[in-house]
């Protein structure tokens, strides 16, 4: 993989040098052939493949059983979805936690080879579960209990509506601050991985601790799913601050009516922190299959 700038808070408008009006569109485009490098609005010079970090040695081992070939299960996006213009692997920001490494492999979900040069989303609360670009709304301060999906949302489970890259859906979250703390966008390598650095998500109520995720394919969304983690160790990580700060979690993975087994992460601990692996096997060509 190509060297990653992390921190720097490179736009996906300003990622294709000269263009700064147009939107993940144009990334995947440019994704889609042999593109020159660009300079970017930071100074860097990278090109669309070279925004992922270098990943283990063993990745094919720690892949192995991360998941299968099984088409991944599709969610709603949930209410807190909207491009936040950031392509980086170290989406932390001033987020206090303990630490994650995220290591995702996008694959076709018929014929099991790599997706190379997509764009992976992420986005999820932080220990207090606050959704940056949200915070009023994820609090409750939009008048509404915490955690719950405002007026019109999808209902909890369902599929969004499909949309080329870079148009929005009625779904699509308008920001109500500037915050963009625990999102980010990475495009996979020819291996069809990306790499993110974040911390343990929270919990808000009617939620089991999650992370989402939505992969982006030839100009289209062509994955929106979640990813979750064992009991045990959610239990063991919301003992240490921040986390124990934030009392009261309602709903664990047996009652929430998204989870799936095919959505736990394979986690390890590593260094002061945890890895998490999972594959996306994700319907490439819109086919249903």
């Amino acid at each position: 993989m190509g060297h990653d700038h992390e921190g720097q808070r490179v736009s996906r408008r300003r990622l294709i040098a000269g263009v700064s009006s147009l939107g993940l569109g144009s990334l995947l485009a440019a994704c889609g052939q042999d593109a020159p490098a660009v300079t970017t609005s930071t100074g860097a010079t990278v090109s669309p493949t070279a925004t992922t970090t270098t990943t283990a040695k063993d990745a094919t081992a720690l892949f192995a059983e991360a998941n299968t070939c099984t088409l991944t299960a599709t969610t709603t996006q949930g209410p807190y979805y909207f491009d936040a213009d950031k392509v980086r692997s170290d989406i932390r920001e001033d987020r206090k936690g303990t630490r994650l490494r995220l290591m995702l492999k996008v694959q076709d979900s018929e014929s099991c080879k790599p997706l190379g040069n997509a764009v992976v989303e992420i986005w999820h609360c932080d220990a207090a579960g606050l959704y940056s670009g949200a915070e009023s709304l994820s609090t409750g301060g939009g008048g509404r209990p915490s955690g719950n999906p405002p007026t019109g949302a999808p209902p909890s489970g369902n599929p969004p509506t499909g949309a080329p890259t870079g148009e929005t859906t009625a779904n699509d979250l308008t920001p109500t601050d500037d915050k963009r703390y625990l999102r980010g966008a990475q495009v996979t390598n020819s291996d069809g991985i990306v790499e993110f650095t974040t911390i343990w998500p929270g919990w808000y109520r009617g939620r089991t601790v999650h992370i989402h995720a939505m992969v982006h394919f030839s100009n289209a969304r062509v994955l929106t799913t979640q990813v979750m983690f064992d009991e045990a160790l959610n239990t063991k990580v919301f003992t240490e601050s921040p986390y124990a700060a934030h009392t009261g979690r309602d709903t664990f993975n047996d009652g929430d009516n998204i989870y799936k087994d095919s959505m736990l992460l394979k986690v390890t601990e590593e260094d002061d922190g945890y890895l998490g692996v999972i594959v996306f096997s994700a319907d490439s060509d819109k086919d249903g299959k």
